[in-house]
């Protein structure tokens, strides 16, 4: 009986521990950026704090092929359709799809997309940065659509969220995941602390940054330091991506093509100098998204891109919406 008293105390303690172990760190697992996600970083430290504008779900639901006026083709920037929100507001009626289900800009993508039902004007092509060099070798050299549709694509969308409480707690993550963060946390205090610190390489291809006025430029706890993917390039894109739009523009008989191209997080925070953005503007009146991106940070634009996160947030989601609208609009002829 005192043996069987004992164990029964001991695995008391034992289950009593691992429920304060658990309790201390399992919050810790609760992430909503896919930046603080791969790094294991918390969002209590690099979660967005400042409000973004509302929008309502009404702006955001997709037009069928038949009645679209704009088809959008693009990346996960255009998957929760809140940038095409602007161009809602302004009467137009979108259909989304992404680079998944179509693939490709291949030589019969035009009597493809008429078999479909398109009648629209506007084809806006979107493609973030780091990924357009490869869509668009991968379209120039494709001579046949292969067309994967995706149940999800017709779901309808939901607000995005106008705030965002770092500190919510989840209790179904991994006790392991969330001694590694703790683990990250004690490192980085320890590294951020030398007058010297400029960058840590995490884990997961995370970059840590320390960014000039990074507190006016970023909502989250420690806001001297910004999350970036490692392996974006400080080097400018190669003209030959220049070439292959041109390419691809002469397949595109009948609509208005609208060539998108978001900049990096990387590239609209720490190299600004990349001329391709002018380069397309002038070639083929491409919105010219780094250019409105430097504007945004030089004007302290809080948040533009989500300190925990390589996407923009609603702010910067409602300013491609409107570089992108205004580049559909008739171009005016220069005066000499």
């Amino acid at each position: 009986m005192k043996h069987a008293k004992y164990f029964s105390i001991s695995i008391f303690i034992v289950l009593l521990s691992y429920g304060a172990i658990a309790f201390y760190f399992l919050p810790l697992t609760t992430f909503q950026g896919d930046l603080t996600r791969m790094s294991l970083l918390p969002e209590s430290l690099f979660g967005w704090t400042k409000p973004q504008p509302a929008l309502d779900a009404k702006w955001l639901q997709q037009a069928t092929m038949r009645e679209a006026d704009v088809l959008v083709i693009g990346d996960s920037f255009s998957d929760g359709h809140i940038w095409q929100s602007v161009l809602m507001q302004h009467g137009l009626k979108v259909r989304t799809e992404v680079w998944g289900n179509i693939q490709a800009i291949c030589a019969d993508f035009m009597p493809w997309l008429r078999t479909q039902g398109f009648r629209g004007k506007y084809l806006v092509i979107e493609s973030v940065e780091r990924n357009l060099v490869d869509i668009l070798d991968r379209s120039v050299a494709c001579q046949h659509i292969q067309y994967h549709p995706n149940s999800r694509t017709d779901v309808p969308r939901t607000s995005p969220i106008v705030s965002f409480d770092v500190h919510q707690n989840n209790y179904t993550g991994k006790l392991s995941t969330g001694i590694k963060t703790q683990l990250n946390v004690l490192k980085y205090a320890h590294l951020s602390h030398s007058p010297d610190f400029k960058n840590w390489l995490l884990s997961n291809d995370v970059r840590m940054v320390r960014v000039p006025d990074g507190c006016k430029l970023f909502s989250h706890a420690n806001c001297n330091d910004a999350l970036f993917l490692s392996y974006d390039k400080p080097e400018d894109i190669n003209t030959s991506a220049l070439e292959n739009i041109g390419k691809l523009n002469a397949r595109l008989e009948g609509v208005t093509p609208i060539w998108v191209f978001v900049p990096n997080k990387s590239t609209a925070y720490l190299y600004p100098g990349k001329q391709f953005w002018n380069e397309a503007e002038q070639r083929f009146h491409a919105p010219n998204l780094l250019r409105i991106a430097r504007q945004a940070i030089r004007a302290k634009t809080v948040d533009l891109y989500l300190g925990n996160n390589t996407h923009f947030s609603t702010t910067g989601y409602l300013l491609m919406g409107e570089a992108v609208f205004k580049a559909m609009q008739p171009q005016k002829p220069e005066h000499h």
